[in-house]
């Protein structure tokens, strides 16, 4: 499947669930975010549990803690898309945002249907699979699309 393709399947979907107009608690949000947004040199095996983040600044996973916490959503790390699909199926997820590379978002998208899923494609500085970033300004914007900007805690 053609980078192009992926492209053209995320911002389809995207403006769907846009006017859809899904809402949900903050506490039905679901962030996903790849593994890969850990950073290689980090001692911290944030992987397992986002609160081990040390808030270090070397990757995108303090950022999104911080967000998880001030949006009171759901947030985790999955090491693929198994992971990813048994949680966002599971009951207390209405809604995802969904971090990582066009080609497991967009079948996440097909496989979480009808759950609505933005997608958020990862930035690769070092290329795909390795200290990935997350747009921390599109995941919020997601979130805040819904949760209907519902007051931060």
């Amino acid at each position: 499947m053609s980078n192009l393709f992926q492209r053209a399947v995320i911002r389809l979907n995207n403006a769907i669930v846009r006017r859809r107009r899904v809402r949900a608690e903050p506490r039905e949000v679901l962030i996903l975010l790849p593994h890969c947004l850990h950073h290689e040199s980090c001692p911290q095996n944030v992987v397992r549990n986002l609160d081990e983040c040390r808030r270090c600044g070397k990757c995108s996973l303090a950022d999104l803690v911080k967000a998880r916490d001030d949006y009171g959503v759901l947030c985790c790390v999955v090491g693929g898309g198994r992971q990813a699909l048994a949680r966002l199926k599971q009951s207390d997820v209405k809604a995802v945002v969904a971090v990582a590379c066009g080609k497991e978002l967009v079948a996440g998208i097909w496989a979480a249907f009808p759950k609505p899923v933005m997608a958020v494609p990862n930035l690769t500085p070092e290329g795909p699979c390795r200290n990935t970033l997350a747009d921390l300004g599109a995941v919020l914007a997601a979130v805040e699309l819904f949760t209907g900007g519902a007051e931060m805690k």
